[in-house]
């Protein structure tokens, strides 16, 4: 039996930062709990599943007394920011009528999109809702993120492939994808693509790399485990 383990959770606290730093009383955790899940799914319908499509690829929510910083990871900053910051200004009044609390929203540009593994599982499962050919998406997915800096991808998709009538898993891998490794740098990402003939789902693996203990990060933090501890080499 495989021993499965989420690439992200097994690296948190050690060279991965958690994607929601705050700390709460006992009584108070539970209904921060589920506004961060809000935040995610308002921001996820609102950038990713309408228009404009500002391909945003993952969120950050730091919680200090008396400010809530939310932190947007985009491949197209302005789709999210808008006309003179107009869109920014926009979800941050849809944030604080949500959330009722003040809300500082923080945009962070994604520079190397081609080797994200949520933009890549999303454009990828856009192709296969269009009918396109998903064993030459996958190479061509594969070969893209490869030429664009990535050490090792794995690319995996499971369900009616094609419209056929019984579900399979087919994948496709070029390089090395060091799951065991703490000190590597694994993007993982899984999404479902809706279809007429059924859920495709996809699964994202994309290896950038070893984690150095100079890595800096793409914004400041000052909360708590604001800031991916990686592991000096011994």
């Amino acid at each position: 039996m495989g021993q499965k383990t989420h690439p992200f959770g097994f690296r948190v606290g050690i060279t991965e930062a958690h994607k929601s730093r705050w700390f709460a009383p006992k009584a108070l955790f539970g209904e921060l709990l589920v506004e961060d899940y809000k935040i995610r799914k308002h921001l996820d319908k609102r950038l990713n599943r309408t228009p404009p499509f500002a391909a945003v690829s993952d969120i950050h929510i730091e919680r200090t007394r008396e400010l809530l910083t939310v932190i947007i990871k985009t491949a197209r900053p302005g789709q999210v920011l808008g006309l003179k910051g107009a869109g920014k200004e926009q979800l941050q009044h849809e944030l604080e009528a949500l959330t009722h609390r003040n809300v500082a929203v923080q945009v962070v540009e994604v520079r190397n999109p081609e080797c994200d593994a949520r933009l890549l599982a999303e454009g990828l499962g856009e192709q296969i809702k269009k009918r396109a050919n998903f064993r030459r998406v996958l190479k061509m997915r594969c070969e893209s993120a490869m030429q664009a800096g990535a050490q090792g991808v794995r690319i995996q998709v499971s369900g009616r492939l094609g419209g056929a009538e019984i579900a399979r898993t087919q994948d496709a891998r070029l390089g090395s994808i060091p799951l065991s490794t703490l000190q590597a740098n694994v993007d993982y990402a899984i999404v479902h693509a809706t279809t007429t003939y059924g859920v495709i789902g996809i699964k994202v693996w994309v290896f950038k790399g070893l984690f150095s203990g100079d890595t800096q990060e793409e914004y400041q933090s000052t909360a708590a485990g604001g800031r991916a501890r990686a592991r000096g080499r011994r």
